[in-house]
């Protein structure tokens, strides 16, 4: 059971409230954000995978048909999903990104295991900062 904060003043329950409304605020902004053209998404996420080595494959479409599944899943999960998907890799990095921690979750523990996967290379800090590359050159919305 997770433990409870009780601040014993307003304005410390005022500061904690507004530091978790922008978090989820940062949180949905990100994902609308990939939410407005998962294909490109998945394209450029795909390709810098194989290209940079930590992805081999026999068809670099699938890897892209795979990760663009990825991306819809988590445009309509809820939170809860989201967070049980990244957990084990909550601390690869600093202030993580949700979308590349995602991606990074299903690359790491799902696609692995794709027919059309021959192996996945690279450290989860390497796979998660190749991501992330591409999910930074998303414009926010």
């Amino acid at each position: 059971m997770s433990k409870r904060f009780r601040p014993s003043n307003l304005g410390e329950s005022k500061i904690i409230s507004k530091i978790a409304s922008s978090k989820e605020f940062e949180r949905r902004k990100t994902i609308n954000a990939v939410a407005e053209n998962p294909e490109q998404v998945s394209n450029h996420i795909a390709m810098k995978l194989v290209e940079s080595g930590l992805v081999e494959t026999t068809n670099k479409n699938s890897v892209e048909e795979q990760i663009g599944r990825c991306i819809e899943k988590l445009i309509h999960a809820d939170d809860f999903d989201v967070d049980f998907q990244i957990a084990p890799f909550r601390n690869i990095v600093d202030n993580p990104n949700i979308v590349s921690l995602y991606i990074t979750a299903f690359v790491i523990e799902k696609l692995i295991n794709h027919k059309d996967i021959v192996d996945v290379y690279g450290s989860d800090e390497e796979i998660y900062t190749c991501i992330n590359r591409q999910v930074q050159k998303v414009p926010a919305a």
